[in-house]
């Protein structure tokens, strides 16, 4: 790593913990039981909302009741952003006349978006409307961020409640999460961006004359579609004069700012975080990377603020960076050196004043190594799925630390809510290996762990990591699955590992190089998608309705301190090795296979 790599992460990082203490504060009064300075402006907006849709804010929920409400909302939002994407080319705010979504497309589409993973296998410039964007994918935007806090909260609330019957209600928690959080916080990082060039009007796209004439090359397909071959089974090109180009238009701003600050991902347009109208500045990818890791960082305080003992959260935060800081200065470090097969050629692979050197294929010259690697780095981490560069033209070694992060269970730092309960369900698996060591039922947070709560965090645990390896299997089993790849051997093996851990993570970033807008494709995304997404957060409540029912054990000479660096280390080492041993044997096969046979 060069010395500005190191700075740029340096910078990084002190301004994110900088934010943690007050953003998570602010957090922890939003869902304070009793009424504040906060909750007291925001009051009127609650009762009118309250009023509108029915729902009885002191009612109190059992995990089941939250539960139900939280799949219902959730299931009445899928059947939303489907239908949109299918009579799309019937509504108004569509000045390109974009056709109806494909059934398997919309349906692969409406499950990511509902499921806060945002995996896209369309060209969003290409494919939805104006209303579309706006309707449907930006409000789930939106409101699976919502779900994801809201889950967090009643997570919490197991813990810190004594001899409860109730984990909250689901509807309050959604409101104040939209109100008091992700709207206020996009309304500002939209002003930002747009300040930097990030386009937000709803005018129709634009044809300019380019600067220098040029030619195109591409391939012919008949009217069916299909690729045209000629007689040495070869794709047929044909070369056309470029004079003039489109340029995409649209509310870009508004959905760039919620897609950064509630882990979603999904791209306005089909380059995301790489092009330049959604990522126009340095500045703006600062802002961008800084609003990933912003409500997740600082939902480690707000849970430390709620169960009454804030080293808690410190510790959670300390383990998250105890893992990210090192991963990511592997994914730098592996571009910065580029792959042993650039070496051979005559390229000039060293940094200096003028070039950041490395592997620089994939990447945007405007943010070079250090900005494409750690905004890589950033968006695996968080289940965030926004990219900056092309992950398929990662080195070997660099491709293989993303993958890693997001098999890691999503839980360093992950998704707005779903990253923090992901890491609870660690937590709980932490200390139960550690009462098994010294022979005593473990306790955490004031807690008995017993047999159902350990259940509810194995099924946590392990559901992500069964469908990354039953879906890959499926995938390289299938012909339709094995269709899709772009590159033979190991490289086309990760591309398709890549793309279901991504789904089954929660993920939605893309490696690329991989046709997934096929029926295969979308359907066993979808699935893996949906199961994740859901699953996990049933299992989570599942387990906090458990822990609210019972009584506080005082802490004993017996009893293991989950706020000191031996836990942080404890929990660190089993986040990696249930990872490692997961997934190393898929990882030979494809980026460690790739990095041995591109050396040699």
């Amino acid at each position: 790593m060069t010395s500005n790599d190191l700075l740029q992460l340096a910078i990084y990082l002190v301004v994110l913990l900088l934010l943690v203490k007050p953003v998570g504060a602010y957090m922890a009064l939003v869902f304070a039981e009793q009424a504040n300075g906060v909750t007291r402006k925001g009051a009127p907006i609650e009762k009118a909302l309250y009023r509108l849709s029915g729902v009885d804010a002191g009612e109190q929920m059992g995990w089941r009741r939250y539960a139900f409400a939280m799949l219902l909302f959730n299931m009445a939002g899928l059947l939303v952003v489907y239908a949109l994407q299918r009579v799309q080319q019937w509504l108004p705010l569509n000045p390109q006349h974009f056709g109806a979504v494909t059934p398997d497309s919309a349906m692969n589409t409406a499950i990511s978006f509902v499921a806060n993973t945002n995996w896209q296998g369309y060209g969003g410039e290409s494919t939805m409307s104006y209303l579309t964007q706006m309707l449907g994918l930006a409000v789930q935007n939106f409101l699976s961020a919502a779900t994801g806090i809201a889950v967090l909260v009643a997570v919490v609330r197991g813990f810190a409640r004594r001899s409860a019957d109730s984990v909250g209600n689901f509807w309050v928690d959604m409101t104040r999460s939209t109100v008091y959080i992700l709207l206020p916080f996009s309304f500002i990082l939209a002003l930002l961006l747009a300040s930097q060039g990030v386009v937000q009007n709803l005018r129709d796209y634009v044809d300019v004359p380019t600067v220098q004439a040029t030619t195109m090359t591409e391939t012919v397909k008949d009217a069916n579609g299909n690729v045209v071959k000629d007689a040495q089974g070869h794709d047929v090109t044909r070369t056309s004069p470029v004079s003039s180009q489109t340029l995409p238009m649209g509310p870009a701003a508004s959905q760039i700012a919620i897609k950064q600050l509630g882990t979603n991902g999904g791209g306005f347009f089909n380059a995301n975080s790489a092009h330049p109208y959604e990522n126009p500045t340095p500045f703006s990818n600062f802002l961008e990377m800084l609003a990933i890791f912003l409500i997740p960082a600082g939902l480690c305080y707000t849970f430390g603020s709620m169960v009454g003992d804030r080293r808690q959260g410190w510790a959670i935060l300390a383990t998250m960076l105890l893992i990210f800081i090192p991963l990511t200065a592997g994914v730098i470090a592996a571009e910065q050196a580029a792959s042993p097969a650039m070496h051979g050629l005559a390229l000039d692979t060293h940094a200096s004043a003028l070039q950041s050197g490395g592997n620089m294929e994939g990447k945007e010259t405007r943010f070079g190594i250090a900005s494409s690697g750690l905004f890589t780095a950033i968006t695996t981490a968080a289940s965030c799925g926004a990219v900056n560069n092309m992950h398929d033209s990662l080195t070997p070694l660099g491709g293989l630390v993303p993958m890693w992060l997001m098999q890691l269970g999503e839980v360093i730092f992950g998704g707005v809510g779903s990253g923090l309960y992901g890491m609870l369900a660690f937590a709980v698996v932490a200390v139960f290996i550690a009462g098994l060591m010294v022979g005593r039922t473990p306790e955490y947070l004031g807690k008995k762990i017993e047999a159902h709560e350990m259940k509810m965090a194995s099924l946590a645990v392990l559901v992500p990591c069964a469908l990354v390896v039953v879906g890959t299997a499926v995938a390289v089993m299938t012909p339709a699955g094995v269709a899709g790849v772009a590159n033979p051997g190991a490289h086309g093996f990760s591309e398709m590992l890549y793309a279901v851990t991504s789904a089954a993570n929660n993920n939605g970033s893309a490696f690329g190089g991989l046709s997934a807008n096929t029926p295969f494709w979308n359907v066993l995304l979808g699935i893996c998608m949906f199961l994740a997404r859901f699953l996990l957060a049933i299992a989570m409540l599942a387990m906090a309705g458990s822990l609210a029912a019972k009584r506080h054990v005082p802490a004993s000479a017996g009893t293991l301190p989950t706020h000191t660096p031996l836990f942080v280390v404890l929990l660190a080492c089993i986040v990696i090795v249930v990872g490692a041993l997961t997934f190393l044997p898929a990882l030979a096969l494809g980026p460690i296979a790739e990095f041995l046979m591109s050396a040699h």
